[in-house]
Protein backbone atom coordinates (compact mmCIF):
# COMPACT_ATOMS: atom_id res chain seq x y z
CA UNK A 1 0.00 0.00 0.00
CA UNK A 2 2.08 3.02 -1.12
CA UNK A 3 1.19 6.77 -0.52
CA UNK A 4 2.36 9.07 -3.45
CA UNK A 5 2.74 12.34 -3.64
CA UNK A 6 3.73 14.40 -6.28
CA UNK A 7 4.62 17.35 -6.31
CA UNK A 8 4.67 19.53 -9.52
CA UNK A 9 4.54 23.07 -10.97
CA UNK A 10 1.24 24.87 -12.08
CA UNK A 11 0.54 24.74 -15.50
CA UNK A 12 -0.84 20.72 -16.56
CA UNK A 13 -4.27 20.39 -17.33
CA UNK A 14 -6.92 17.93 -14.51
CA UNK A 15 -6.66 15.82 -17.34
CA UNK A 16 -3.14 15.51 -17.40
CA UNK A 17 -2.29 15.12 -13.88
CA UNK A 18 -4.61 12.24 -13.50
CA UNK A 19 -2.72 10.37 -16.31
CA UNK A 20 0.44 11.38 -14.42
CA UNK A 21 -0.95 10.05 -11.46
CA UNK A 22 -2.46 7.04 -13.68
CA UNK A 23 1.29 6.19 -15.19
CA UNK A 24 2.76 6.32 -11.60
CA UNK A 25 -0.13 3.93 -10.15
CA UNK A 26 0.18 1.69 -13.61
CA UNK A 27 3.87 1.49 -12.77
CA UNK A 28 3.75 0.50 -8.97
CA UNK A 29 0.74 -2.09 -9.79
CA UNK A 30 3.23 -3.99 -13.08
CA UNK A 31 6.32 -3.76 -10.55
CA UNK A 32 5.22 -4.78 -7.05
CA UNK A 33 1.44 -6.42 -7.67
CA UNK A 34 -0.32 -4.89 -5.38
CA UNK A 35 -4.69 -4.28 -5.54
CA UNK A 36 -5.95 -1.82 -7.78
CA UNK A 37 -7.71 -0.44 -5.19
CA UNK A 38 -4.78 0.81 -3.18
CA UNK A 39 -4.23 3.66 -4.97
CA UNK A 40 -3.10 6.32 -2.71
CA UNK A 41 -1.82 9.28 -4.63
CA UNK A 42 -1.44 13.56 -3.17
CA UNK A 43 -1.09 15.27 -6.38
CA UNK A 44 0.29 19.31 -5.78
CA UNK A 45 0.65 22.44 -7.48
CA UNK A 46 3.35 24.91 -6.73
CA UNK A 47 3.46 28.28 -7.99
CA UNK A 48 6.83 28.70 -10.13
CA UNK A 49 9.72 29.17 -8.24
CA UNK A 50 8.68 26.75 -5.10
CA UNK A 51 10.65 23.65 -6.20
CA UNK A 52 14.31 23.51 -6.35
CA UNK A 53 15.41 20.21 -7.96
CA UNK A 54 19.01 20.17 -9.16
CA UNK A 55 20.99 17.30 -10.50
CA UNK A 56 23.26 16.48 -7.53
CA UNK A 57 26.16 17.05 -9.67
CA UNK A 58 25.46 14.53 -11.68
CA UNK A 59 25.33 16.91 -15.03
CA UNK A 60 22.24 17.25 -16.42
CA UNK A 61 19.35 20.45 -16.36
CA UNK A 62 15.96 19.64 -15.18
CA UNK A 63 12.68 21.96 -16.53
CA UNK A 64 10.15 23.15 -15.21
CA UNK A 65 8.43 20.20 -16.19
CA UNK A 66 9.95 18.40 -13.10
CA UNK A 67 8.01 15.86 -11.08
CA UNK A 68 8.88 15.33 -7.70
CA UNK A 69 7.71 12.20 -6.47
CA UNK A 70 7.89 10.56 -2.78
CA UNK A 71 6.97 6.88 -2.29
CA UNK A 72 5.96 5.83 1.26
CA UNK A 73 5.36 2.09 2.03
CA UNK A 74 6.00 -0.85 3.87
CA UNK A 75 10.03 -2.24 4.40
CA UNK A 76 11.13 -5.32 2.65
CA UNK A 77 11.17 -5.02 -1.13
CA UNK A 78 14.68 -6.02 -2.75
CA UNK A 79 16.87 -3.26 -3.93
CA UNK A 80 16.35 -4.85 -7.55
CA UNK A 81 12.58 -4.35 -7.00
CA UNK A 82 13.06 -1.08 -6.21
CA UNK A 83 15.35 -0.14 -9.47
CA UNK A 84 12.81 -1.86 -11.39
CA UNK A 85 10.02 0.34 -9.69
CA UNK A 86 11.82 3.50 -10.49
CA UNK A 87 12.58 2.30 -14.28
CA UNK A 88 9.14 1.60 -14.85
CA UNK A 89 8.00 4.96 -13.32
CA UNK A 90 10.35 6.94 -15.59
CA UNK A 91 9.34 4.78 -18.50
CA UNK A 92 5.28 5.36 -18.44
CA UNK A 93 6.08 9.37 -17.95
CA UNK A 94 8.48 8.94 -20.82
CA UNK A 95 5.24 7.66 -22.55
CA UNK A 96 3.78 10.66 -21.50
CA UNK A 97 6.21 13.54 -22.67
CA UNK A 98 8.21 14.00 -19.48
CA UNK A 99 11.53 13.36 -19.77
CA UNK A 100 13.88 11.24 -17.57
CA UNK A 101 15.91 13.96 -16.05
CA UNK A 102 12.59 15.90 -14.96
CA UNK A 103 11.57 12.52 -12.83
CA UNK A 104 12.82 12.67 -8.90
CA UNK A 105 11.75 9.89 -6.44
CA UNK A 106 12.13 9.53 -3.19
CA UNK A 107 11.58 6.04 -1.41
CA UNK A 108 10.37 5.97 2.53
CA UNK A 109 9.84 2.42 3.89
CA UNK A 110 8.05 1.87 7.53
CA UNK A 111 6.16 -1.03 8.66
CA UNK A 112 2.89 -2.22 8.99
CA UNK A 113 2.47 -0.59 12.24
CA UNK A 114 3.10 2.66 10.75
CA UNK A 115 -0.16 3.00 8.27
CA UNK A 116 -3.89 3.94 9.41
CA UNK A 117 -7.09 3.55 6.85
CA UNK A 118 -9.53 5.22 8.72
CA UNK A 119 -11.65 4.97 12.29
CA UNK A 120 -8.34 5.77 13.99
CA UNK A 121 -7.35 2.26 14.12
CA UNK A 122 -4.35 0.55 12.39
CA UNK A 123 -5.89 -2.19 10.32
CA UNK A 124 -2.77 -4.41 9.58
CA UNK A 125 -2.21 -4.40 12.89
CA UNK A 126 -5.80 -5.02 13.50
CA UNK A 127 -6.16 -7.69 11.60
CA UNK A 128 -8.98 -5.98 9.71
CA UNK A 129 -6.25 -6.11 6.68
CA UNK A 130 -4.07 -9.04 5.65
CA UNK A 131 -0.32 -7.59 5.58
CA UNK A 132 0.85 -7.67 1.94
CA UNK A 133 3.11 -10.50 1.04
CA UNK A 134 6.54 -9.14 -0.80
Amino acid sequence: MPLVRIDVNQGRTPEELGELSRRIHDAILAEYGIPERDYFHIVTEHPQGQIFAQDAGLGFERTSGVVMIQIFTQGGRSREAKQSLFAAIAGQLGEIGIAGEDVFLGYVENTADDWSFGFGRAQYVTGELAIPAR
